[in-house]
């Protein structure tokens, strides 16, 4: 299933902002935004958030499957996708993201 294809079943994001991740210290080190460009990430790490709770390496191995197409795009050109990338750096480590959401108003 393609990328465009994953999206229109993720849950709707019309609600959020934006999402803040943060690491183990809850010192913010990401932020997605309801924007063009971002928007579709967002509702990718929204939903592995709904789902696994957080960013665990088993939500980065899931949101790469999501990406499709373009987790292969982001191994090929590192730094081209930094919110795949991230997944990627997650995937086989030991470290977890939390998610705050920022609803809009």
């Amino acid at each position: 299933m393609s990328f465009a294809e994953t999206l229109k079943q993720l849950p709707k994001i019309s609600h959020l902002a934006a999402i803040k991740l943060l690491n183990n210290q809850g010192e913010e080190i990401g932020l997605i935004e309801n924007k063009p460009g971002q928007a579709g990430s967002l509702a990718v790490y929204n939903h592995l958030a709904q789902i696994y709770g957080a960013i665990t390496p088993e939500a980065a191995k899931k949101g790469i499957e999501l990406y499709a197409e373009h987790s292969e795009d982001a191994l090929a050109h590192p730094e081209k996708h930094p919110n795949i990338d991230r997944l990627l750096g997650i995937k086989d480590a030991s470290s977890t993201l939390q998610v705050k959401q920022v609803f809009a108003v």
